[in-house]
């Protein structure tokens, strides 16, 4: 797989446009369906599973053409290809394990996406840059009716959509935006504000999903219940709590200024500082680093460093995009002094 499949660098949920951009880097939502006359994966066969590939594959590539350019079944891609498309989201670390009947497609903006045989027969999702859930519910409202009709899926009229997971039977819809959230952080806030957001039946995770880390104080907030709740009813819910948490760093953001003006400048030049300078930097600390730099551009502190050169800087400088971007296999130690390279020959141009 080459990085020239994609339209562009960095896809749709990368674009740094959209409403609050600079606060919400994506809204995602993301539908659990299984196909009606088939056993769930944990008793299907091998031969089931690769039936169900073969005909979700054949109606994807040809039936509707979208995804003819971006097709893949995980068992003919690298390990290095595989995690690409991890660190893109268009399919998670669970379903990157090549197993009989795995397979991923996505459009050419990256915009719609398949993944096959993950936990669920299908695992669609629909991404949008910026606070754009009613416009990814929409997209993905009219594909899945496409595949219904086509397919069918296994539905009770009591519980509806029937999935692998408990908690997903019902719509089986998560919702889930990805929020920027520094200030927060800077101020110590942000455990609070994820304690309240708990009570309310929400979930808070890591950059990659469950059981990851918040890495450059990206935090994805999303549905925590799927039965009982129409899927406009779960949009209006966490859509209602996103807004409450973009005001509340807000906040934060004009608080750190009137109180700690020149420490937090000093803060975010000197971010930037170590960016463009810097010899060696491990993803980890590139994170920490590009997370002040964001921070500071929003805020009108650092030189305006556009989001979508920021967010391609993110993107490209992952594990596995960085092997893909120099064309070689690398070490960790290698890595760290490529990425150094690429950061420091992306941001020659601002001072």
């Amino acid at each position: 797989m080459e990085l020239s499949a994609f339209e562009s660098p960095a896809g749709e949920w990368l674009k740094g446009e959209g409403p609050e951009s600079d606060i919400v880097v994506s809204s995602r939502i993301r539908l659990a369906r299984n196909l009606a006359g088939h056993h769930f994966l944990s008793r299907a066969s091998t031969e089931e599973l690769q039936d169900i590939e073969s005909s979700v594959g054949t109606y994807l590539r040809e039936d509707d053409g979208r995804f003819a350019g971006l097709y893949f079944r995980m068992s003919e891609l690298s390990e290095i290809d595989r995690y690409v498309l991890v660190e893109r989201h268009l399919i998670s670390r669970e379903h990157s394990v090549p197993e009989p009947g795995r397979a991923m497609a996505a459009t050419g903006d990256e915009s719609l996406g398949v993944m096959i045989n993950e936990e669920d027969h299908l695992r669609i999702q629909s991404l949008r840059s910026g606070l754009q859930l009613r416009e990814a519910w929409q997209a993905i409202d009219d594909f899945d009716t496409g595949l219904s009709e086509k397919f069918g899926y296994a539905f009770s009229p009591r519980w509806g959509y029937l999935t692998a997971c408990p908690t997903n039977v019902g719509t089986g819809m998560r919702v889930s935006v990805m929020l920027h959230l520094p200030a927060l952080v800077m101020t110590q806030e942000i455990e609070k504000l994820f304690r309240a957001i708990s009570k309310i039946n929400l979930a808070v995770r890591g950059l990659y999903g469950e059981g990851t880390q918040a890495y450059g104080d990206l935090y994805q907030v999303s549905n925590h219940v799927s039965l009982g709740r129409t899927e406009e009813k779960i949009i209006d819910a966490l859509e209602g709590v996103v807004t409450g948490v973009i005001a509340y760093e807000h906040k934060a953001r004009q608080r750190i200024l009137s109180t700690h003006r020149l420490e937090t400048e000093d803060r975010l030049w000197r971010a930037f500082g170590m960016l463009k300078s810097s010899r060696v930097l491990s993803s980890e600390e590139m994170m920490h680093l590009l997370s002040a730099v964001r921070l500071g551009t929003c805020m009108n502190i650092l030189p305006a460093i556009d989001t979508r050169t920021l967010n391609e800087i993110f993107l490209l400088t992952q594990p596995a995009h960085l092997q893909k971007v120099v064309d070689r296999a690398l070490s960790p130690e290698a890595r760290d002094v490529e990425r150094a390279v690429f950061i420091r020959e992306k941001l020659a141009a601002f001072s």
